[in-house]
């Protein structure tokens, strides 16, 4: 969503049409403030656990797979970044204390965040179909040199996309508080309707398609193995690979999906008449809603690491036994090698 001039700052708690849109401040204080910081903690310890548990494979090289995930994690953990701004933000009934330039910033992180997460889910469920479908030439299309170069374009990509939230006001004067990433902050944006149809298509739409299909050609493939050679159906690669895709759509579909058509929904109106304050305040508070449905994918992205890394679970539990073994004293370090290190530095055999 791109940005608009700043208005004169005079204008009260209502937009162009006179209608006062923020009539739920109230109640989304406390909802709201509560969801993110619960977003805040989960969030973050959730990413840097499994960056954590990523970068202790010191034995076994990432892979193209392994290398999507990372950048979506690290993508995950810069969101939480910009988490305390809204959290103050929904506290101080949508006014923004911080200033125009971090709610730029705010901005700025909070667009990457969704697409590049997108994008990395996307490559995800193709590099599954070309290691599941296209079997025969999997190393050429999967190449690390390719996954790198694959996720620098993908970043470049989304910041040519979001970088204009940083060179216009993402704040507006309403009345004595100062708004900050409000959809009624950008109406005076010529043709903005047409564009975020567009930015629909190309960030949710299209990705979604991508998706779908590698899952149905996974599917397709594994039904056609199973009737050829029934012992296939246990093949672990296989199958997890095929679960992996499941995940990330249902993934996409539960965070991203209702944003993206309450989005279309409402500019499709917005083309075909002016809605009315009822239908405006109603679409106000349903993309409080459907924002935080989205922003809910930082923490379910780190289950699908759970189900895309092997060993991930052993490690997991790894880390909480070694916690706690700390936590309860001496009593449990008569037998330190049941578990092994946390972080390996010794022999301790595990199996990937």
């Amino acid at each position: 969503m791109t940005g608009a001039a700043f208005p004169p700052a005079n204008l009260t708690a209502v937009n162009q049409s006179g209608c006062d849109v923020h009539n739920h401040q109230v109640s989304a204080k406390v909802t709201f403030s509560l969801f993110y910081t619960a977003l805040l903690v989960f969030g973050a310890c959730g990413n840097i656990l499994a960056l954590c548990i990523t970068f202790q494979r010191r034995k076994k090289k990432l892979n193209s797979t392994d290398l999507y995930l990372v950048n979506l994690a690290l993508s995950d953990a810069l969101f939480t970044l910009a988490l305390p701004g809204r959290i103050a933000y929904y506290v101080l009934e949508f006014n923004w204390p911080f200033g125009d330039w971090f709610c730029r910033a705010t901005a700025f992180i909070f667009y990457m965040n969704t697409y590049v997460g997108i994008y990395f889910m996307t490559c995800v469920s193709v590099d599954r179909y070309i290691a599941v479908v296209r079997s025969r030439h999997p190393g050429r299309l999967r190449r690390m040199s390719r996954a790198r170069a694959v996720c620098v374009l993908i970043w470049f990509l989304v910041f040519l996309q979001t970088a204009p939230l940083l060179l216009r006001p993402m704040t507006r004067r309403m009345g004595d508080r100062l708004t900050c990433m409000e959809y009624f902050n950008f109406e005076e944006v010529p043709k903005l309707p047409y564009l975020l149809l567009a930015a629909c298509v190309l960030g949710f739409f299209l990705p979604v398609g991508i998706i779908l299909v590698c899952y149905v050609r996974i599917n397709l493939k594994l039904c056609q193995t199973a009737k050829e050679n029934p012992l296939t159906v246990k093949n672990g690669h296989h199958r997890r690979a095929f679960t992996v895709i499941l995940v990330v759509l249902l993934a996409v579909l539960l965070c991203f999906s209702p944003y993206h058509l309450n989005i279309v929904q409402f500019m499709v109106r917005k083309i075909l008449y002016q809605p009315s304050c009822r239908e405006q305040q109603a679409f106000k508070m349903s993309l409080q809603v459907t924002v935080a449905f989205m922003n809910l994918n930082c923490c379910i992205d780190p289950i699908i690491y759970f189900f895309a890394f092997r060993g991930y679970k052993r490690r997991l539990l790894r880390i909480f036994r070694n916690s706690g073994s700390m936590r309860h004293g001496p009593s449990f370090s008569l037998r330190p090698a049941a578990y092994g290190p946390c972080f390996p530095c010794g022999r301790t055999r595990t199996r990937d």
